[in-house]
């Protein structure tokens, strides 16, 4: 129900006379905001729906970039966005110009640590202050030569997109008042699964009116390893201390022994906002538990 909870608050705030294009609206994947695009259209209609901020993060990002690119040193408007596969070519072009043998320093490892810096908003220079030891100090190297090609290049990969976004907000106060200005609410999906730099933005664009909603469940984080902070969904109460908060604890798609089976094992966690799932569901099917001996015979 999270992503229902989005919507319909959606429609709440449009039918109580706020401007469609007053809302911005963040999910995490493209289909999600499609899905809640169609949602939202089918409630108030296409015409008022296309006037919302619905996009994920990157896409958020990208817009605001190509408004606001002269405010980019650097770069002009027809900026190119490079995917994984592009950033990747470039990074092995970076290891042969370096004289860096791939084998040490592995093209995916190099890339996933650049990825991780701007998603803690380390850029390359910073990155080379805090290096230490011979590996470190040569990521920084190819992190500075990789920075140096993308911007020859007029090119952002996918990380830059939030990360040169806070950083352009975070040094142009009068497009940030603008940006504070333009969102008066301001809608998050699955807020579980931010990293550092995308927490950032959602707290630098709600500075003024305060008016954020998100929705998560600290339970289902699943992307540490990507750079998501649960704590951002555990701290949200001590970030705005005048929030209200809303448990959704009824569940509608599982059976009593499922959520018992789920309880029972999501009780274990370290860190976990306390909450017991219940539901008016037959107990249904008991558990089964089977031990596969290979992949094969798993699936």
């Amino acid at each position: 129900g999270k992503t229902k909870v989005l919507t319909s608050r959606i429609a709440y705030l449009l039918e109580k006379g706020v401007p469609a294009y007053k809302i911005l609206a963040i999910t995490f994947t493209n289909k999600a905001a499609g899905e809640m695009r169609h949602r939202v259209a089918n409630i108030v209609g296409e015409t008022v729906a296309k006037d919302i901020w619905i996009h994920t993060f990157h896409a958020f990002c990208s817009r605001f970039l190509r408004i606001e690119v002269n405010n980019i040193a650097g770069y002009s408007p027809n900026f190119a966005i490079y995917d994984s596969s592009d950033s990747l070519n470039i990074i092995k072009t970076c290891l042969k110009e370096l004289n860096l043998d791939d084998k040490k320093f592995s093209p995916y490892s190099v890339s996933s640590t650049i990825s991780k810096a701007k998603n803690n908003l380390m850029d390359a220079a910073r990155f080379e202050k805090q290096a230490t030891g011979f590996f470190e100090e040569k990521i920084a190297a190819i992190y500075t030569l990789y920075e140096s090609k993308l911007l020859a290049n007029n090119a952002l990969d996918f990380d830059d997109l939030l990360l040169v976004t806070v950083k352009t907000l975070s040094v142009n106060p009068e497009v940030l008042k603008k940006y504070q200005t333009k969102f008066n609410y301001i809608l998050i999906d699955e807020y579980q699964d931010t990293n550092k730099v995308q927490y950032l933005l959602a707290q630098m664009l709600s500075e003024t009116h305060k008016n954020i909603c998100v929705v998560g469940d600290a339970d289902q984080s699943i992307y540490g390893w990507r750079g998501a902070d649960m704590q951002n969904i555990l701290d949200f109460e001590k970030d705005y201390p005048t929030c209200a908060t809303i448990l959704l604890d009824k569940n509608y798609r599982s059976s009593k022994n499922i959520l018992d089976a789920a309880n029972a094992v999501i009780q274990n966690n370290d860190l976990r906002k306390e909450k017991n799932l219940w539901t008016d569901n037959d107990p249904g099917a008991k558990i089964t538990y089977y031990r596969a001996h290979e992949e094969t015979e798993e699936v």
